[in-house]
């Protein structure tokens, strides 16, 4: 991609993703995703109603009378974004591919958490790292793994999903929110990573799916050449029975995400992506009542 085509999709992914922002940060993102933990903010004298435990007792001998130590929530949030780069994410029978699915929602959720104040990193995986920035807070650190998402040419085409959340797990020291962005082929080999990367951290699966994995355009038969394997694979012309491989697939991902507690979003490609996460927003919320 060429230097000024490469600004202008970026320009175009920023302006696009904008005006979304207010709708998922009116509210919503903010009374999901809450801080984790509490700090010390200062002392005040201490009053009846107030629980003897949280007294502080080198303050309170110094000053001749009972202090009690004041928290506040702890707002700032770590957001790590992980993002599939796998030979598969270039499909696309839409007119947009699940790389471009996927790099618009991550511009989305890292604009709302950056009007938030939340840090906000990205790790870009196939069979290895291809690139890991530090969480970071700001505009043009928005737009620079908005420009890496998009321009980035990994040297890796297999995807190797435990990987990433097992180097995720290493990199991310406090509790914060993990969204993955893949299309999350063969679940059961990163189901145990998931499950351990959910007990230290808050995981949100995005699973990128393209409509003609549902129902194949195609009624001839058909050889197709696997982009990750290199295998081939016989298409018979009957949809039908992509149909069900497609849903037996969709609730092998669904049983893994639940058994490790994780949400998962469904995204179809050429769709609106903020329809899913606003959806998500709603039912976690109304969960956490």
């Amino acid at each position: 991609m060429q230097a000024a085509e490469l600004a202008n999709q970026i320009r175009l992914l920023e302006i696009r993703t904008e005006h979304l922002v207010e709708e998922i940060t009116g509210g919503a993102y903010r009374s999901v995703f809450k801080g984790h933990g509490i700090e010390f903010d200062e002392v005040r004298e201490y009053t009846p109603d107030d629980d003897v435990r949280l007294i502080d007792w080198n303050v309170s001998a110094r000053m001749g009378s009972a202090y009690v130590k004041k928290f506040v929530e702890e707002r700032e949030l770590t957001v790590m974004l992980l993002v599939d780069l796998s030979a598969s994410g270039a499909f696309g029978s839409t007119g947009k591919s699940k790389r471009r699915t996927a790099a618009e929602l991550a511009a989305l959720l890292a604009f709302s958490a950056g009007k938030n104040g939340d840090k906000v990193g990205l790790l870009l995986f196939t069979d290895k790292i291809e690139l890991y920035l530090p969480p970071r807070s700001g505009r043009t650190h928005a737009l620079r793994m908005i420009r890496e998402m998009l321009a980035f040419e990994p040297s890796g085409i297999k995807t190797d999903i435990s990987g990433a959340l097992r180097e995720t797990a290493q990199l991310m020291k406090k509790r914060g929110v993990v969204f993955l962005l893949s299309d999350l082929l063969e679940p059961e080999k990163f189901s145990r990573a998931l499950r351990l990367l959910k007990s230290r951290q808050d995981v949100i699966a995005i699973n990128l799916n393209d409509p003609a994995e549902k129902l194949f355009p195609l009624k001839n038969p058909a050889t197709f050449i696997d982009a990750e394997s290199g295998e081939t694979v016989e298409y018979s012309g009957d949809s039908r029975l992509i149909s069900a491989e497609f849903q037996a697939m969709q609730e092998e991902k669904n049983s893994v995400c639940r058994r490790a507690g994780v949400d998962i979003i469904n995204v179809e490609c050429g769709q609106d992506v903020l329809k899913p996460l606003i959806g998500f927003f709603a039912e976690r919320k109304k969960r956490m009542r």
